[in-house]
């Protein structure tokens, strides 16, 4: 009996990992459901000629690509309850009064999270895609030869450890309140999602832009699945061209996706 209170932190360990997984579920699924309705469902005809790969996922990668995202989402729900545990016992620089800094900072803040996220996306996936790594950590990601929004989360369990740990890590980087660290959090999901949906969003003439240079595009990951070295960045394209690890065809393939002719229904 005197064991029961040790157990206690432990039961409320997992009963926030139990609800944290199902508030990330249904998130995960909202924005990937979409993302796949409106891409691959209603508006697929219309779309067609933007679709990076031409052909279809097949229906068993989208169930296996399903499965290792609900594996993820777990480890995620793990490590932020672990995150909000270190937060609530003042072990991060994340704070719930506006007023404790000035509310620029609120928003230049979410900007700081998404470099930071970046930059140990880029370095983190390279070192994963070492041949002594890869089988353990990214092998399962790479399954998917012709992505769809389902891949976004579809990691081994050891890359979703490493792709979790942003979460702890920017918020013992810098300060952020906890509405601005949500808004990072949907920001990071989004453009993940929109990534792996394999459909090119952006116009021809972006390219030949400083946008083009310095903005990522589905191009970019989607031939990243499909030649599996190079196009490393997430966000943005600037450590890419910086390591000069852009696929020597990425500017090429860009211009010939945005440039096919739209069917006629």
């Amino acid at each position: 009996m005197n064991d029961l209170p040790l157990l206690e932190p432990v039961v409320e360990f997992f009963r926030g990992v139990s609800q944290t997984s199902i508030a990330l579920a249904i998130r995960y699924s909202l924005f990937a459901g979409i993302a796949w309705l409106l891409a691959y469902v209603i508006f697929y005809r219309r779309w067609k000629h933007r679709k990076v790969v031409q052909k279809l996922p097949a229906a068993s990668e989208i169930r296996r690509e399903m499965l290792y995202s609900a594996c993820s989402v777990l480890i995620f729900a793990a490590i932020g309850v672990l995150t909000y545990t270190l937060a609530k016992d003042g072990w991060t620089r994340m704070y719930r009064h506006t007023d404790e800094y000035p509310m620029l900072w609120f928003w230049l803040s979410i900007i700081c999270a998404i470099f930071i996220h970046d930059t140990w996306f880029y370095w983190t996936h390279r070192l994963m895609h070492h041949r002594k790594l890869f089988r353990f950590f990214h092998r399962t990601h790479h399954l998917s030869h012709n992505p769809s929004p389902w891949a976004a989360y579809a990691f081994d369990p050891a890359e979703a450890v490493v792709q979790a740990l942003i979460f702890p890590l920017v918020l013992m980087i810098i300060p952020m309140h906890v509405a601005a660290f949500g808004l990072f959090m949907a920001w990071q999901i989004t453009f993940n999602i929109i990534g792996h949906t394999g459909f090119e969003i952006y116009p021809k003439w972006m390219m030949d832009s400083w946008l083009g240079k310095f903005l990522n595009t589905p191009t970019n990951h989607a031939m990243h699945h499909e030649k599996l070295r190079g196009n490393y960045g997430l966000y943005f394209n600037f450590w890419d061209r910086i390591m000069k690890t852009n696929h020597a065809e990425y500017e090429k393939r860009f211009r010939e996706v945005t440039s096919r002719p739209r069917e006629q229904a």
